[in-house]
């Protein structure tokens, strides 16, 4: 099964642990440092929308853009619950299109791990600057190397709950820089049994200094780079990293 199609009915479940609050405050922060209030935002690979809503909720409007139908599908029934309005966008966040220029872009949650290669990679850089204003910024966050390559690398994870497990087995494919995650999980039907699907996921290990030098090439005229939500750079062992690129 592709990713992201029988998993969004449970995505979120599973990320009830996720500090989405500070997440996106922490991008605001991230857009700050680049002189950017962003009025209008972009939120690529946006899933469920967790973090569009948080954004629309803080006076932004947002459109959320996503290549699964099925996520965006719950996207649009939080913004309802939470009373905000956003719009969502089935779209290959490489073949970004927008009606207008926004603000920011913001990619969220290792959106970029899953572009596997350089010719993937810019043309999201590309079709992303091209879709920021001038004066705007372009901020996303990967899982790094050292986290896909040594704590996930060949390991095998597993989690039960109440109404879902999961079973989690990892193949990190050292020439390829590639890790592959074999996903099984078991959903309680309402009578009781137990539904299993399984997905595969393959994101890549993407070293910072090669993704700097290719968004300088697309164009953006600054490129920081920080560790997990601190404005300092990212040590030898941080596990997540973030971008910040402007568009002059």
């Amino acid at each position: 099964m592709a990713a992201y199609e029988a998993f969004a009915d449970i995505y979120d479940a599973l990320m009830d642990d996720v500090d989405y609050d500070g997440w996106a405050d922490y991008y605001l922060r991230l857009l700050a440092r680049a002189c950017v209030a962003p009025r209008t935002l972009c939120d690529c690979a946006c899933g469920t929308g967790s973090l569009s809503v948080r954004f629309a909720e803080r006076g932004i409007r947002v459109t959320g853009v996503d290549i699964s139908g099925e996520m965006l599908s719950r996207a649009q029934q939080k913004a309802r619950d939470n009373g905000v309005s956003a719009m969502f966008v089935r779209q290959d966040m490489c073949a970004l299109e927008l009606p207008r220029p926004v603000d920011a872009i913001v990619c969220g949650c290792d959106g970029v791990n899953y572009l596997l290669d350089d010719e993937r990679l810019k043309a999201f850089f590309q079709r992303a600057r091209d879709a920021i204003r001038p004066g705007g910024a372009l901020a996303f966050d990967i899982s790094s190397a050292f986290k896909l390559s040594q704590t996930l690398g060949n390991g095998f994870f597993g989690e039960e709950r109440d109404d879902v497990a999961y079973l989690w087995s990892n193949r990190f494919d050292d020439d390829a820089r590639t890790v592959t995650m074999d996903l099984t999980f078991f959903v309680r039907r309402p009578d009781g049994l137990y539904r299993r699907f399984d997905e595969v996921h393959v994101q890549k290990a993407h070293e910072a200094q090669r993704l700097r030098a290719l968004l300088e090439t697309c164009g953006f005229s600054k490129v920081e780079v920080f560790g997990d939500r601190s404005l300092d750079p990212p040590g030898p062992r941080a596990e997540r990293i973030y971008f910040l690129a402007e568009r002059e």
